[in-house]
C-alpha cells in the first residue's frame, strides 16, 4: 500500500488502463460493501482492479463486478470468494446521474481506484467514461509524447 500524495488516503488499488482505454467525464466515491477477510486482505495490498467495472441491477443498487481481492489466508474457513460481486454505497441522487448517463449517453463505469480514507473507510473513486477508439488512443499518446519533448527542450533552454 502507498500514501497517496494528500496523506489522507492510503492507496490499496489502482487501474492505471482506464485513461488509456477511455475518456473520463466525471468522477465520483463510493463505499463498498465488504466482509472482514476482505478488509483484511485489502490493508495488506491484495486487489486488483483493472478489468473491474460498475453495473446496476434490477432493483437500482450499484455492484463492483470482476474486482479481484485475494483470500485472506489465516480466515480460510471464514474467508471470501476473491470475484464476488460487492455491493458500491452511493447516495440516490448519484445513483439517477449514473443511471441515466450509462443508459442514454451509453457510457461506462469504472473504478480508477481503491484506497482507505482518513477514517479507515475503504473507499472506490468510480469514473463515468466513454470509450476511445484506436485513433484516440493513438492522439492521445502522441500529444503526452509531444508534451514530454516540449518540457525536455524548455529544460535544456
Amino acid at each position: 500500500m502507498a500514501k497517496n500524495s494528500d496523506d489522507s488516503r492510503v492507496l490499496v488499488a489502482q487501474n492505471r488502463k482506464a485513461r488509456h482505454d477511455y475518456f473520463i467525464e466525471d468522477k465520483l466515491e463510493a463505499g463498498i460493501m465488504l466482509t472482514g477477510s476482505e478488509v483484511k486482505s485489502l490493508r495488506q495490498g491484495k486487489a486488483s482492479i483493472g478489468e473491474a467495472f460498475a453495473e446496476a441491477d434490477k432493483d437500482g443498487s450499484f455492484h463492483l463486478i470482476n474486482a479481484h481481492i485475494s483470500e485472506y489466508a489465516p480466515a480460510a474457513r471464514f474467508g471470501h470468494q476473491p470475484k464476488r460481486q460487492r455491493k458500491l454505497l452511493l447516495h440516490r441522487r448519484q445513483i439517477d446521474k449514473l443511471t441515466g448517463a450509462v443508459a442514454e449517453k451509453g457510457m461506462t463505469i469504472v473504478p480508477l481506484s481503491m484506497y482507505f480514507n482518513e477514517r479507515g473507510i475503504c473507499k472506490v473513486e468510480l469514473g463515468l467514461a466513454r470509450g476511445k477508439k484506436q485513433h484516440d488512443k493513438r492522439a492521445t499518446e502522441a500529444s503526452r509524447d509531444w508534451d514530454r519533448e516540449k518540457q525536455r527542450l524548455l529544460r535544456k533552454g
